[in-house]
């Protein structure tokens, strides 16, 4: 892929940088990826996305901007209120980086539509705010063989990890699945959503450009992805924890049907 004389000056500290280069750059703007939710955890994401490039990105989200989101979704100002948040998602987007193309769903994320979705792109990133989604998603990319980024969020603290169960590791056994960190989803009413416990604003900022990061490191081949480990955020103290885990020899391989 080639890039005209404007894509070189937004790009340029991306294609001085000695990991990226023009050929990192390139691969970012080849690059699909889809985001869950265009929310809290979306807004960053879809930002950085944006910003650095990414050629496609895939919104998929049914709901509608309200006042209360604007302490924390960014991508989303007070005039977009009541519109589809893929709608204003993808004007922010263009406002950011108009090279990048927007393909938008505005629907909820199902068992019904979530193969097709997850198929058409390359990497997929869970910005979700709910068990059901999360684990459709880790499901889904695992069944279909998706690299999948998936964040949440808790009042003052956060995780994150990148699940690749369809891939062996650098020793050669299998990675571990979602299900290997959570078996079954906590049920219903255990974990309260943000509108009952409420959120930092800036929590979701962190965790979702770490989340924007792990994809930009998965497109270009740079680093070290979180596969097979847990990062722990504790932004009331500051504390950055990262845990080891491995694959379960009962986890086996979601059916979709």
């Amino acid at each position: 892929m080639t890039f005209d004389a404007l894509e070189l000056e937004r790009y340029a500290r991306h294609i001085v940088l000695r990991d990226v280069g023009g050929p990192g750059q390139q691969k970012l703007k080849a690059a699909r990826v889809l985001c869950i939710g265009t929310g809290g955890l979306g807004a960053p994401i879809v930002m950085y996305l944006a910003a650095a490039g990414i050629g496609t990105i895939g919104l998929v989200d049914d709901d509608v901007v309200s006042l209360s989101n604007l302490q924390r979704q960014v991508i989303h100002g007070t005039p977009d209120v009541g519109r589809l948040k893929v709608e204003s998602g993808r004007d922010a987007v263009a406002r950011i980086n108009p090279h990048v193309t927007v393909e938008t769903h505005p629907a909820r994320f199902t068992a019904e539509n979530a193969r097709a979705l997850v198929e058409a792109y390359d990497i997929v990133v869970d910005g979700s705010d709910n068990f059901a989604t999360r684990f459709l998603a880790a499901d889904t990319a695992f069944a279909v063989g998706r690299v999948l980024v998936t964040a949440a969020v808790s009042e003052f603290d956060g995780s994150i990890t990148t699940l690749a169960p369809h891939l062996p590791g650098h020793d050669g056994a299998p990675n571990p699945s979602y299900r290997c960190l959570f078996p079954e989803p906590p049920p219903r009413g255990l974990v309260p959503a943000c509108a009952e416990a409420g959120i930092l604003g800036a929590v979701v900022g962190v965790l979702g450009t770490l989340a924007a990061t792990e994809v930009l490191k998965l497109v270009t081949g740079v680093g070290e992805p979180l596969f097979r480990r847990l990062l722990m955020v504790d932004l009331r103290s500051m504390r950055f924890e990262t845990i080891d885990y491995r694959r379960n020899p009962a986890t086996v391989r979601p059916s979709l049907g």
